[in-house]
């Protein structure tokens, strides 16, 4: 009975979230109601609130699951065999992918107070899983504790501007050559936060 009712939440929480990102293209965020969400999910609007306490929570919970969707990703790039190149950034391509797929979706958001919440969460998830890639290639004999923050945050930001330009200067290229481009810059900033 308890897998049945987690399929259940689960395809709620899918059809909500499947309507929120149908009204956003449509109208934009802002101009959204909880009331046209749970209409567009055809449940009613205190299953909505059984679910979210908001339109904010349900979108920013979105992120939550990406979040572990490249947490996947990037274990499984670091048990590939190979070299340390590939094993790194391991959530990169996904995260184009994400991007890509929603591009429409963040274009309704850009410059509006939703936008902020949420270009902040990706920037922090960014920052998070760039994090933890550079620990696993810096470990502390190889560079100072100094010098690891300002890497992550150099590396996050490259990440970042790079999502940026793409969605709104370069459309036309892949999410696997925006992969590649980040790569390509990333891992000289690694080697040179390094000592030698």
């Amino acid at each position: 009975m308890a897998a049945h009712e987690d399929r259940r939440i689960q395809r709620t929480r899918q059809l909500l979230r499947g309507s929120l990102l149908a009204l956003v293209r449509e109208k934009g965020f802002e101009a959204v109601s909880v009331q046209e969400i749970a209409d567009r999910a055809n449940v009613g609007r205190s299953t909505f609130y059984a679910h979210y306490s908001d339109k904010e929570e349900l979108l920013l919970h979105g992120f939550d699951e990406l979040r572990a969707l490249l947490r996947q990703r990037q274990r499984e790039a670091r048990s590939r065999p190979g070299e340390r190149s590939a094993q790194l950034f391991g959530f990169s391509r996904e995260l184009f992918e994400h991007v890509g797929h929603h591009r429409d979706v963040f274009h309704a958001m850009v410059g509006k107070r939703s936008g902020a919440a949420v270009q902040q969460r990706l920037q922090n998830l960014v920052i998070d899983l760039v994090r933890d890639d550079v620990k696993l290639a810096l470990p502390p004999s190889r560079a100072k504790a100094t010098q690891r923050e300002p890497l992550v945050r150099f590396i996050a930001g490259a990440l970042f501007g790079l999502l940026a330009w793409w969605l709104d200067e370069q459309p036309n290229l892949s999410p696997d050559d925006m992969d590649r481009s980040f790569r390509q810059l990333a891992a000289p900033a690694l080697d040179a936060a390094a000592p030698m």
